[in-house]
């Protein structure tokens, strides 16, 4: 059965948008982890690097809206919309401890399994897309979610430490007697946790990670079609925004840190390379996240997210060395089928927003029009395939 482009993506900017956002995400895992000690701890404050990635997601929505509009009409366009900026809070608060949790959990896992283990997020997402949408995936969509939890889970099964790196066939096939020293690098590679989950402090906190990430894509979703379809793209992006520096200065209040974090010192730490391009990476991905959740859905985001594994270990393997073991590899090459599958019958969910064609339909003075339905129906609609 071919496979439905068309449903996948309706116009080929939400096409850009894809792998653009899918780029971005690549990126930041290997950027945080290539800003890490040798001790695979960091030497800035990474609460104040998630805060000025905010505040300059802030600068460019304000900058992409002025672009159009003068800086009275985006006051004013605040002001009238304030109880949206109020729900903002909600997800703003989930994407901060997400944001944050990001660091704690790169310096824990490598990248790949990082990424893999936040896959099953899936499942979860799917549930939380059907109560409040109130909509029901296929037969075929809840197949290809568990299969792709399915691959996540077999990164915890140990192989007998087969890895893509050996360099003779005797090397390449080693056996469940192995010695320790051999299963040991299974597990942990350069410090690493390579294995998942593995009832420890550590797996909580991706879990933690993975739960907030649901919650704040399925709910943001919900304001971006919904409760906020009405209001301008870069006004929600400004409200988003405006509540999540709030929240990043209240972690840094409860710990004590918000003055010490913007000491000559901590700043000098922070206005380096390898951290500045962490910055300006995820406030892309905040800004590009924006446009696909609101033109795409967040089922289709997690899959986008599964594709980043492929690319992710092969970049980690030539950058830092990380083996790919075979565990990986079937993880990876499951997760790839449950994609494909997915791309068959895929979830179609505008509510009241029409397809994005061009960016000219972003920047227009007239955007809100062009989204909304012609028939004002406020019902959210979900093609199943």
């Amino acid at each position: 059965m071919a496979i439905n482009w068309r449903e996948l993506f309706p116009t080929k900017l939400t096409f850009l948008i894809f792998i653009l956002y899918m780029s971005l995400f690549i990126g930041q895992g290997i950027f945080v982890t290539a800003s890490q000690e040798s001790n695979n701890s960091y030497s800035y404050n990474t609460v104040t690097v998630v805060l000025l990635t905010e505040v300059l997601k802030l600068l460019v929505s304000a900058s992409l809206y002025l672009k159009d509009h003068n800086f009275t009409s985006l006051v004013k366009d605040v002001r009238k919309d304030s109880n949206v900026m109020l729900l903002y809070f909600v997800p703003a608060l989930l994407y901060c401890l997400y944001n944050n949790l990001a660091f704690v959990n790169l310096s824990t896992f490598d990248p790949t399994t990082y990424y893999l283990l936040l896959q099953l997020r899936v499942v979860i997402t799917g549930i939380l897309f059907q109560i409040i949408f109130k909509k029901y995936l296929s037969q075929r969509q809840w197949i290809s979610l568990v299969l792709l939890t399915v691959g996540c889970m077999l990164k915890q099964i140990n192989f007998g430490g087969i890895s893509s790196d050996s360099a003779t066939p005797n090397q390449a096939i080693k056996i469940s007697d192995a010695t320790e020293a051999n299963d040991a690098q299974h597990h942990n590679y350069n410090n690493k946790n390579m294995n998942g989950f593995d009832f420890s402090l550590s797996a909580l906190l991706i879990l933690a990670q993975t739960i907030f990430s649901c919650l704040a894509g399925v709910y943001n979703e919900y304001l971006l079609k919904d409760k906020g379809s009405e209001v301008n793209i870069f006004v929600q992006n400004v409200f988003m925004y405006l509540d999540s520096i709030v929240c990043n200065v209240a972690i840094l209040l409860l710990q004590g840190e918000l003055f010490s974090a913007f000491t000559s010192e901590s700043l000098q730490a922070i206005f380096r390379f390898k951290v500045i391009i962490i910055i300006i990476n995820n406030a892309a991905i905040g800004i590009v996240t924006s446009f696909f959740l609101k033109y795409m859905n967040s089922i289709l985001k997690t899959f986008a997210s599964a594709l980043e594994l492929m690319f992710t270990a092969v970049l980690c393997y030539f950058l830092f060395a990380i083996p790919i073991y075979i565990n990986t590899a079937l993880a990876i090459a499951v997760v790839s089928f449950a994609i494909y599958l997915y791309s068959q019958s895929p979830v179609v969910n505008l509510g009241r927003v029409r397809p994005l064609t061009s960016v000219s339909d972003i920047q227009s003075s007239h955007d809100k029009r062009k989204l909304l339905d012609e028939d004002g129906d406020t019902d959210l609609e979900m093609d199943m395939v």
